[in-house]
């Protein structure tokens, strides 16, 4: 079974206590997406077996991560098909956070290093992350693979916070918009502390999968995923590849 070094979110994520809010539910976990500039916590909409938000253009985003279990569980993250850690194309086998038993976090954005993020924040594709560094088919959805542990760690080990990361299939159809598809850009630098743990999966494979496609509203209208007419809506995969370290700043 895969052996990892993890990271373990500081203050980077912020609690957020006991607000009911619009979820994608797993077995293992909840993710929640929110409108950071706003405080909305985004509705999820279900088309054809996938959940979809609105993002707002221009607005900062956190990825809200609700751990259900007595034990620790490892989050590998993906947006845009990019691991958010490294900025590797995402991949199962990769690094992500370690959340502690019946922990909630919020993930603001890339990781640039043990103290700095740069912000999640709702842009035209053509200035999302994953397009500038060359990487445009999966543009416009966010996944995470859930890990449990093998075997629990030490008291003293539990402290800390979230770390690791996943991979999928691929596919993708684009489908008429009235405005340029959504994605993740690069926004501003924030504060974001983290330290170093480790951790054993139970298994090479993840427990469990959740993923949220997001686009704009004009666009989710248009695709029929908020209601009024019906065109086929685009599939991304959340974890197209794999790669190690963190996010590198896009070209320019």
């Amino acid at each position: 079974m895969k052996h990892s070094r993890l990271l373990c979110l500081v203050s980077m994520i912020t609690l957020t206590g006991g607000c009911k809010a619009e979820a994608v539910r797993g077995n293992l976990a909840d993710m929640i997406i929110i409108d950071r500039d706003d405080g909305a916590l985004l509705t999820p909409y279900l088309y054809h077996g996938e959940y979809w938000i609105a993002g707002r253009p221009g607005s900062r985003y956190a990825i809200e991560i609700r751990n259900h279990l007595g034990e620790r569980l490892l989050v590998v993250m993906s947006v845009d098909g990019v691991n958010v850690v490294s900025g590797a194309t995402a991949a199962w086998d990769q690094n992500g956070y370690v959340f502690s038993p019946g922990d909630q976090y919020q993930v603001t954005g890339w990781r640039k290093s043990d103290t700095e993020i740069a912000a999640f924040t709702f842009t035209e594709s053509p200035n999302s992350y994953a397009e500038r560094t060359g990487r445009p088919a999966n543009v416009g959805v966010i996944g995470v693979a859930l890990f449990r542990e093998r075997a629990p760690l030490p008291i003293s080990a539990r402290l800390a916070p979230p770390t690791e990361i996943a991979r999928i299939e691929a596919a993708a159809a684009t489908a008429p918009a009235p405005e340029p598809k959504l994605g993740t850009g690069h926004g501003d630098r924030e504060y974001s502390f983290v330290s170093h743990t480790e951790f054993v999966r139970m298994q090479s494979t993840p427990n469990e999968v959740l993923r949220i496609h997001y686009d704009s509203r004009a666009n989710l209208i248009a695709m029929g995923i908020i209601p009024r007419g019906r065109l086929p809506a685009p599939y991304s995969n959340p974890f197209p590849g794999s790669a190690p370290s963190y996010v590198p700043d896009p070209p320019g």
